[in-house]
């Protein structure tokens, strides 16, 4: 997609053009994950392939109905405790600050995805899992912006405006395109049980559907898309990995948080029915960029 302009226009006119306005596309997420990540030759591709898919959108006439990101992980950030001091990492600022000078130009969001579920994991010992799950607790106070946070997915989204506004793009907006809890883990994986990631979804929802932004950004009405519909029950890793899915790969429900499962005949449809008119295009970077659904439903 970075040195073939041409391609960047078919694989558009194949997987996006063709779909509408029959299918909602409303964005197309162009890597996840990749700054940060071990593959150093897609980080210095990623702003031409970002680049090269809005050029074919722009010249169809579709950059104003699909917009063009990339999906973050907490692992471009050289710390995020207390939110205030978060930036960059030094490594990653010399990609991250030419892809956000091109996003700020076209007017799209920074994508970060953002799990209470991990930063709890790795120091249970330290953190409160009650503000992990947006249970009642005494939270965390950052003296330098006298802020008081009562749940750590605000604090994490915060983080990531302070990382910005160091960067010198303080009116971006930050939209969370992956949060969510396992329902089930390895021994070593207390905290991944039913009842938590019930807990930890149910208690999104409600945070969501007060439509208000965080405590450093309180009119920038927070958006987010949980992770994920379904089980991974192929996916590699952990078992915890295989478990974050609302509902089971036969379209029954993992837990109960106002959804409700499918019959088998149904469960075909589970996926239109549950995300019914938004469709994110992910385009991931291995080998080769590749295309698939995101599987999560956007809470905005």
């Amino acid at each position: 997609m970075s040195a073939n302009a041409s391609h960047a226009m078919t694989w558009v006119k194949e997987n996006v053009q063709a779909f509408l306005p029959k299918t909602s596309i409303c964005g197309i997420a162009v890597g996840n994950e990749i700054l940060g990540g071990s593959d150093y030759e897609l980080w210095e591709a990623l702003l031409g392939a970002v680049k090269n898919i809005y050029n074919a959108l722009d010249k169809l006439g579709l950059a104003g109905v699909v917009q063009i990101t990339t999906s973050h992980s907490q692992a471009v950030f050289a710390n995020s405790y207390p939110p205030s001091s978060c930036i960059f990492k030094e490594n990653v600022a010399q990609f991250m600050k030419p892809l956000l000078e091109f996003f700020s130009q076209i007017g799209s969001p920074f994508c970060l995805n953002a799990y209470p579920f991990l930063a709890y994991m790795s120091d249970p010992e330290n953190i409160d899992i009650n503000y992990a799950l947006f249970q009642k607790t005494k939270g965390i106070y950052d003296m330098k912006t006298d802020l008081h946070y009562d749940n750590m997915l605000d604090a994490q989204i915060d983080a990531t405006y302070a990382a910005l506004e160091d960067a010198g793009f303080k009116k971006m907006e930050v939209i969370v395109t992956e949060t969510g809890w396992a329902s089930l883990g390895d021994s070593n994986e207390a905290a991944a049980t039913v009842n938590n990631a019930r807990t930890y979804n149910y208690n999104l929802r409600k945070r969501l559907a007060k439509k208000k932004g965080t405590p450093l950004r309180p009119k920038m009405v927070l958006k987010a898309y949980i992770f994920a519909i379904f089980n991974e029950n192929l996916k590699s890793g952990p078992t915890s990995e295989r478990n974050f899915g609302l509902f089971k790969p036969d379209g029954s429900i993992s837990y109960d948080i106002g959804f409700h499962g499918l019959s088998s005949a149904e469960s075909s449809l589970l996926s239109l029915k549950a995300v019914q008119s938004q469709v994110i295009i992910i385009l991931e970077g291995n080998q080769h960029w590749k295309s698939k659904v995101l599987g999560s439903i956007p809470f905005n």
